[in-house]
């Protein structure tokens, strides 16, 4: 798994039982500068410049689960990759997964499961969020599951049915910010609090329409930068940092449970500042942040469990959260 914050590949080894699930080993590695700053403005270039990068994407992915295996001594059956989102326009049947995924189960030797959004678009979804399914199934000991990636994403039972949806951009925007400060991103939010509050600002962000639309909904890197960043880009650096941090907190907070328990993973998971403005404001929520291993590679687990339904041709896309004509089975399923 590599999400939009592009802040590592993220490999996880599971093994699947009646019982649950097992994390057998897990590991995020870096990836290399020119290949993250070369997948960060994929979405400018041409075909044949597209293409090429998603070959060095590739390339990369495949030697990562060989080394992988190296260190583990261990083999998988299969692997599930989301791929790199470049492009995601639901309203225009559009989303890209960049992924070879032919390339990558000729250069592993495993049969590789990936593009798991483009089935669920074609037949009227969002093609997002895809965990939900495995929220359901892996952890349902918990009242709803908060993703903090590049975008937050909420999952929960709702009347017998799951719904899930992305709430705002996250780490894809802090971590824009940081950078400005000369940093990866924002450890633990410190800049952020060192930053001064702009309500008017606030407000602004806070009134953007997304929010106000239903589920099922989704978000891209699109919106984003057309929505969110002509906004931020107009005031000083911290105050942005500090300003955005507390409105990701506020949007949120209105969007989780009341009160019970919400398992929280994803990098944002280690944002302090941001956890403590979210409880701030719901001081009778639970929120539970887990092991290292859960909070990086709850996503990865997922993704490997969305691979294994579709092997076995079972649903791994809820319509109840996508809003499609109907559940499916997705995946392109590419033999070594």
């Amino acid at each position: 798994m590599t999400g939009t914050s592009l802040d590592g590949l993220d490999l996880a080894l599971c093994r699947f039982s009646e019982n649950g699930y097992e994390i057998l080993d897990f590991q995020c590695v870096q990836l290399p500068t020119r290949l993250r700053e070369s997948l960060t403005d994929a979405h400018t270039k041409t075909s044949r410049e597209f293409f090429r990068i998603e070959n060095n994407y590739s390339r990369y992915i495949a030697e990562s689960i060989s080394e992988f295996y190296k260190k583990t001594g261990k083999r998988a059956e299969f692997v599930g990759i989301h791929g790199q989102t470049i492009f995601h326009e639901p309203e225009s049947q559009l989303t890209i997964q960049m992924l070879n995924g032919g390339l990558v189960a000729a250069r592993t030797g495993l049969t590789t499961v990936c593009d798991f959004r483009r089935a669920d678009i074609a037949i009227e979804g969002q093609g997002a969020p895809l965990v939900p399914i495995g929220d359901r199934d892996l952890f349902s000991q918990y009242d709803a599951c908060l993703n903090l990636g590049g975008f937050a994403n909420l999952s929960s039972e709702a009347d017998g049915s799951r719904v899930a949806f992305d709430i705002c951009p996250v780490n894809i925007v802090l971590n824009l910010l940081a950078k400005k400060e000369g940093k990866e991103y924002d450890d633990g939010g410190q800049i952020a609090a060192s930053g001064k509050l702009d309500n008017d600002l606030l407000s602004q962000l806070n009134s953007l329409n997304y929010y106000e639309q239903m589920p099922p909904k989704s978000l891209g890197r699109e919106w984003m930068e057309d929505q969110i960043l002509p906004i931020l880009n107009e005031i000083g650096n911290r105050v942005a940092l500090r300003t955005y941090t507390e409105h990701a907190a506020q949007q949120i907070a209105q969007k989780l449970p009341q009160s019970g328990k919400v398992l929280v993973t994803g990098g944002g998971a280690y944002n302090r500042f941001l956890i403590s403005q979210i409880k701030r404001v719901l001081p009778a929520t639970d929120l539970i942040i887990p092991e290292k291993k859960l909070i990086e590679g709850k996503e990865a687990l997922i993704f490997a469990y969305l691979a294994k339904l579709r092997l076995e041709g079972e649903i791994n896309i809820l319509a109840s959260v996508t809003g499609a004509s109907r559940d499916s089975s997705s995946g392109a399923v590419y033999a070594p």
